[in-house]
């Protein structure tokens, strides 16, 4: 793995003179030349790179939402109805990470069906950072479903190292609530239909003190989320691959009336997958 952007050392002085890379370059960022070295990346190397901003308010601690996708080169969210088809070694990698790093994952119900959710669980490498961070030893999964259409026999609800949360809205089925909170899930109203609010369902979960957000998808609540205004990030995995169909984008539902542009905060590259984090300005 190498960091294209910000620009390194090792990039700069390749660049030709006078690029817009070139280290003396107005507002260039420049790292450790090691960076652009191609190599696999430490956990706590990636870690760092991804790591959350410190965002407070009066001494409080802001939430933080950001994305995680992966996408092929022509728009392609999912193979078959999963993603594992066009991720790699890298992209679980990056995957692992950043789940460490998070309070909470948010997801929806059909990704949970579709890509057979487990628990989170607890990795010795995080633990010390976790732990000095107030964090418990796994995040939490937290569940957006309308219908609470799931199968509360699952691990993810009957065992997970940390209570999983289900989101959703005020009109929601009570048989379906009661078997979610047998089963031990929390049940969390995030919406006054059925459906759930994205805005209320960042603030239950702030509440809660999760502000390290990470949603997983799918593109439907990608989408939800983006029509809501409160994505911060999105962290894109490029896979070098092109599958055609009529497979998913990343983000789905009504378009938006005007177009957000985000701006660019990281690149690396492995094995031509590209790896970006993207931002609000």
């Amino acid at each position: 793995m190498r960091r294209l952007f910000p620009v390194t050392y090792e990039t700069a002085a390749q660049a030709p003179a006078g690029a817009p890379d070139a280290p003396d370059a107005p507002g260039a960022a420049v790292t450790d030349v090691t960076d652009a070295t191609d190599r696999e990346w430490e956990l706590l190397e990636l870690a760092e790179a991804y790591a959350y901003p410190e965002l407070r308010s009066a001494g409080v601690r802001q939430p933080w939402l950001r994305a995680n996708m992966v996408s092929t080169l022509d728009g392609a969210a999912q193979h078959d109805g999963k993603s594992q088809g066009i991720s790699s070694a890298a992209d679980m990698r990056i995957f692992g990470v950043l789940r460490a790093l998070a309070d909470v994952v948010v997801v929806g119900a059909e990704t949970v069906r579709q890509e057979g959710y487990r628990p989170a669980r607890a990795r010795a490498e995080f633990a010390a950072s976790r732990e000095a961070a107030g964090q418990g030893p796994a995040p939490v999964i937290a569940v957006v479903t309308a219908s609470l259409d799931l199968d509360f026999s699952l691990p993810l609800f009957t065992s997970p190292l940390v209570p999983t949360l289900v989101l959703t809205g005020a009109a929601a089925a009570p048989d379906r609530v009661a078997a979610a909170e047998k089963a031990g899930a929390e049940v969390v109203i995030a919406g006054d239909g059925m459906g759930v609010d994205p805005v209320r369902a960042v603030r239950a979960l702030a509440e809660r003190g999760m502000t390290r957000l990470l949603t997983e998808g799918g593109p439907r609540l990608l989408g939800q989320m983006v029509a809501a205004g409160v994505l911060d990030e999105l962290c894109l995995t490029l896979s070098p691959t092109l599958t055609a169909g009529d497979a998913q984008r990343i983000a789905g539902g009504p378009a938006m009336a005007v177009p957000e542009r985000l701006e660019l905060a990281s690149l690396l590259e492995e094995a031509g997958f590209l790896f970006a984090r993207y931002r609000r300005p």
